[in-house]
């Protein structure tokens, strides 16, 4: 992967963002690890190739500040999900789904953007808590992070891998580093030939929307140190590649047809995530994407999936894209929230009200995956 994935000024901002001495001594203490095991990884990053950037990163535009009214919002938002939060930390509860690591990851990452963390912030407890549940969840010979679930585990195997990742690059504890490992090796082993995954940690095909909650989990792994090895994403990069459509969007299997918004913004950010930052595929699927920009065209199906990718894709590529497509769905939520703070999403609305408040929060960069 085409990246260099720990950075001392990116934990720099972290420490201002944490404000507290006794943080900042950890997070250099993490910086001094993982460039001992970025060092020792480094066979595992492909050779620059034309097309990838090492260093890019979306410059800071001053839409990207926060409105009174999009803070209110988010406290909202924020009140009413750690509302829901069941006594053994999992969310999810209320929808078809039921207790689900999925959405819990999901609503832990809304918390973690507002600057939430085990042992820190209003919703400090409300972070252990889904933590907690997470690492309970995982299962100690195969790795796979499910619960009451039998509808593609993988979807929430990736989402809480994610989280996991996120939650050690915060605190490195052992049980974290284990679970993690555990799950990231779980991803690498059921990759199919195509280079894709798919609902059930089996190789037998593949589809973008699964691929890419898997490709998203192994680039947070990577960020704190976890190897993941070169072909892995290379193979996910051709996965991707070979999804692309004429139009510039992408279809949902290699053998369908048909391009779609929610897919499309999937498509884009995987290879975002993959660490490839400008090529005729990113290009191609951006333009697609701005015909969907909210207010233009009627909603989506699959409405907040799609807009949680191609609002990250948006703001990765950055300039007149993200200039464009922030103000606009920022706007478009705030439009869509509840006055008790929620918002419905198709899984549920804990799912729609976490999806919504990461979306919101994307532009504070707190959370490590969303900075290139």
């Amino acid at each position: 992967m085409t990246h260099v994935l720990v950075k001392s000024r990116v934990f720099a901002r972290a420490v201002r963002a944490l404000r507290d001495a006794a943080a900042a001594s950890v997070l250099v203490l993490i910086v001094a690890t993982l460039r001992g095991a970025n060092a020792d990884d480094a066979a595992s990053r492909p050779a620059n190739r034309p097309g990838v950037q090492e260093n890019a990163r979306p410059a800071r535009t001053a839409g990207d500040s926060p409105t009174a009214e999009l803070q209110a919002s988010v406290s909202r938002g924020l009140a009413w999900l750690g509302r829901q939060q069941n006594l053994d930390g999992s969310f999810g509860g209320g929808s078809q789904y039921g207790r689900h690591v999925g959405i819990t990851a999901l609503a832990g990452l809304a918390f973690v953007c507002d600057g939430n963390v085990p042992g820190r912030g209003r919703y400090a407890d409300v972070v252990q808590k889904g933590l907690q549940f997470a690492l309970e969840s995982t299962a100690e010979q195969s790795g796979l992070i499910a619960a009451e679930t039998s509808y593609g585990p993988m979807y929430g195997h990736g989402f809480a891998t994610l989280f996991l990742a996120e939650m050690y690059g915060m605190s490195p504890r052992s049980d974290i580093r284990e679970k993690l490992r555990k799950a990231v090796a779980l991803i690498i082993s059921t990759q199919n030939e195509q280079g894709g995954w798919r609902y059930h940690p089996i190789r037998n095909d593949a589809d973008l929307s699964v691929t890419v909650c898997q490709v998203m989990a192994l680039r947070g792994a990577r960020n704190v140190g976890i190897h993941v090895p070169k072909s892995t994403i290379d193979r996910a990069v051709k996965y991707v590649h070979d999804s692309q459509n004429v139009d510039g969007g992408f279809r949902y299997m290699l053998d369908s047809s048909g391009s779609m918004f929610a897919r499309s913004a999937a498509g884009v950010a995987t290879l975002f995530y993959a660490g490839v930052y400008e090529d005729q595929s990113i290009t191609r699927g951006l333009d697609y994407l701005e015909k969907f920009t909210p207010g233009k065209t009627q909603e989506q199906t699959h409405y907040f999936y799609g807009h949680y990718y191609a609002a990250q894709a948006m703001f990765l590529a950055g300039g007149p894209h993200w200039e464009r497509w922030w103000p606009a769905i920022r706007d478009e939520l705030l439009e869509k929230q509840s006055p008790e703070g929620f918002w419905r999403g198709q899984a549920g609305t804990e799912y729609g009200t976490a999806m919504a408040l990461i979306i919101l929060q994307i532009p504070t960069r707190t959370l490590p995956i969303f900075q290139q």
